[in-house]
């Protein structure tokens, strides 16, 4: 189950559970659609591979025991562990290649 990660890991920016802006990559590293168009350019600075919408979680649990009642998101907010110089390089070196192809 996805954790719904609270923050975008580059800038910050608050991303609610039902945030149509979170982007997600297979490792669940969470980003803003800002920062994955314009400063990560759809490269994960982590593992290298692409983002895809987050999907979002029912508020209302329509069936028992599921729902974000059941499952809250979380709230342990999480940053980047490299220098925005670093991820631009990083970026800058895989992009080019299509991410099913990475």
């Amino acid at each position: 189950m996805l954790d719904l990660r609270p923050n975008c890991e580059c800038c910050d920016r608050d991303l609610p559970p039902d945030s149509p802006d979170a982007r997600i990559c297979t490792y669940e590293c969470t980003f803003c659609a800002d920062c994955v168009a314009e400063t990560l350019e759809n490269v994960c600075p982590n593992c290298g591979g692409g983002f895809e919408k987050r999907p979002i979680r029912p508020k209302q649990s329509r069936r028992p025991g599921v729902g974000l009642n059941h499952h809250p998101a979380s709230t342990k907010r999480i940053h980047a562990k490299y220098s925005r110089d670093d991820i631009a390089s990083f970026a800058q070196g895989v992009k080019a290649i299509a991410p099913e192809d990475r």
